[in-house]
């Protein structure tokens, strides 16, 4: 068996002891779970999707991902995810403590995350439960996002034409969230999920 450097007996020594006190068995092969937990009983602040705000921007920063755009869609999830399997994290596209210390980054403060939740809605319109699902798988619940190539446009990423058929004016992202959650509902009574086949399987 290879003799470990001493930087990571060092390193590894606290964890191999705990594992043997508790009776655990420790692989270094298997994925590991990024559970929020901290010595001093603080909250740990995570970060996944539908989250926004400055510690985004430094995740986005760090994997490369964009635009940096502060906004924890689809794309950001994906590359979190890519970045967990590398790391034998567990791929859940959640930035716990163990994958923001597997990417360098300090510890997030709450000021710099803006959770789904804590959004003030920004439409009066009342979308059934499965829209609303969709919205977050599509774009992260932004009506600004733009898909890679340019294509799909807002929170339901809507193409041009099926926004005009609709009747919609202009580019969707120009468009409110009250008149872009109004045209997503007028779609799907017309043509149910069938228009969103990825994220109405989720």
């Amino acid at each position: 068996m290879n003799e470990l450097p001493p930087v990571f007996r060092a390193r590894c020594a606290p964890l191999l002891a705990a594992c043997l006190a508790t009776g655990l068995l420790c692989s270094a092969s298997s994925a590991v779970a990024d559970v929020p937990a901290t010595s001093s009983g603080a909250a740990t602040v995570l970060l996944e999707r539908g989250d926004r705000g400055p510690a985004v921007e430094r995740l986005q920063s760090r994997l490369s991902v964009s635009p940096v755009d502060g906004i924890f869609g689809r794309i950001t999830e994906r590359a979190v995810r890519r970045f967990q399997r590398r790391n034998r994290l567990v791929a859940d596209g959640i930035v716990g403590p163990l994958t923001r210390r597997a990417l360098g980054l300090k510890a997030f403060s709450a000021d710099s995350v803006e959770t789904a939740e804590e959004r003030e809605p920004e439409s009066d319109v009342r979308l059934p439960r499965v829209l609303r699902r969709i919205a977050k798988c599509e774009s992260g619940g932004n009506p600004r996002a733009v898909s890679p190539g340019g294509r799909y446009r807002g929170k339901f990423q809507f193409s041009r034409g099926t926004w005009r058929d609709l009747g919609g004016r202009g580019d969707p992202i120009d468009a409110s969230e009250s008149t872009q959650d109004r045209l997503a509902l007028k779609l799907y009574r017309e043509s149910g999920t069938t228009p969103w086949p990825a994220c109405s399987k989720r």
